[in-house]
């Protein structure tokens, strides 16, 4: 991974307010192996990129976290109450928890495609859709940013939206297409 495109990408994260408030709230939680990923990381550098606001498209902060003691519903559960508690509105709803050492669990049943467990957190960016969605940040105890991006940040900042190449969905062209529509500004590569 590009080392410039690493400090472009924390200098976008750290000029982003919003990010920055849940990652802070977020770090003061202590949970185990966690990273803010996907739309709440990428949609900032394509905001910037684009000269749009900073959060511009943003839905919500997809909090991804990795406990396999526990992959019962009802602790994931006690987790999201958790974080919640942490934020006022609108983050309070904004903030998107999920433990990946459970999503085995119900993948297949809400998407209709296989999911092999994980084993960490940073091992569920390396099967998103889009290599442009596979980016995901964690805020240290002593401020540096952790950076995730198991394709690299290449595509993100040429603005390539790639299938992922080691996973093939069949999600890829309707996410892709609807953020083209978010951002025209993106190419959409079918290989």
């Amino acid at each position: 991974m590009s080392g410039d495109l690493t400090k472009r990408l924390e200098a976008i994260v750290r000029a982003t307010p919003s990010l920055m408030h849940v990652l802070t709230g977020v770090r003061e939680q202590a949970l185990p192996d966690w990273l803010v990923f996907s739309g709440a990381v990428y949609q900032p550098v394509l905001n910037h990129l684009t000269g749009r606001a900073a959060d511009y498209g943003i839905k919500d902060y997809d909090l991804g976290y990795f406990d396999p003691s526990d992959t019962s519903y009802e602790a994931e559960d006690a987790v999201i109450r958790q974080v919640a508690a942490v934020f006022e509105p609108p983050f309070k709803e904004m903030v998107e928890v999920r433990n990946q050492a459970r999503v085995h669990l119900w993948f297949e049943q809400k998407f209709g495609e296989p999911y092999d467990p994980l084993t960490s957190s940073a091992e569920a960016l390396s099967r998103f859709t889009s290599t442009v969605f596979a980016v995901g940040v964690r805020l240290e105890p002593d401020d540096n940013l952790t950076v995730h991006a198991p394709f690299g940040l290449e595509d993100l900042f040429a603005m390539r939206l790639r299938p992922n190449p080691r996973r093939k969905t069949g999600g890829f062209l309707r996410t892709a297409q609807a953020a083209q529509r978010r951002w025209p500004e993106l190419t959409i590569l079918d290989a």
